[in-house]
């Protein structure tokens, strides 16, 4: 037996895994680059590019809670 168990080669990606990342180092090189002591939410938002899929969204859809994953 060599390796570690279920490896199957170095050519597995998870691909939500390294947008997430991207989105992480992203955030991280605007926060260096910024004089102000944290990221305002519409500069995350700018960062992030969710600012024009909100504003695209039906009025009464913004205005709504977030829908939250209930556990039981």
């Amino acid at each position: 037996m060599s390796g570690v168990a279920g490896m199957r080669g170095a050519t597995v990606h998870d691909h939500v895994a390294l947008a997430e990342i991207e989105l992480c180092g992203d955030l991280m090189i605007a926060a260096s680059a910024s004089r102000a002591e944290r990221l305002s939410a519409d500069r995350i938002d700018e960062v992030l590019r969710v600012h024009d899929e909100r504003h695209r969204r039906p009025a009464e859809e913004r205005r709504r809670p977030p829908v939250r994953n209930q556990r039981h």
